[in-house]
């Protein structure tokens, strides 16, 4: 199944409600860093965010450093080097809810 990417007012329209999501610089995707008390918060935090994004079927690019988690979200089902698609949009605004 192939994701429609979303067009430019769509992607304006949806970093302005995601005001923690930043756009990759040369990549059609957003990013988050977040930061946790401790390694134990972070790895808790991902294992929600792994629950959700499995229901999904959209699973995050991630990296976890001690108390850091950075996900970068986009959807590799568009084009050859993937895009942000409105499953990225519904994925970020879940992953707020939970974050602190």
């Amino acid at each position: 199944m192939t994701t429609a990417p979303l067009t430019d007012t769509q992607r304006s329209e949806a970093l302005a409600r995601l005001p923690q999501w930043q756009q990759v610089a040369g990549r059609d995707a957003i990013h988050r860093s977040i930061r946790f008390e401790d390694f134990s918060a972070a790895w808790g935090f991902m294992a929600r965010v792994a629950l959700i994004a499995e229901q999904m079927n959209h699973h995050p690019e991630w990296l976890n450093v001690y108390n850091r988690v950075d996900i970068t979200l986009s959807s590799h089902d568009i084009g050859e080097r993937g895009g942000l698609s409105p499953r990225d949009l519904e994925l970020a605004a879940a992953i707020d809810r939970i974050a602190p």
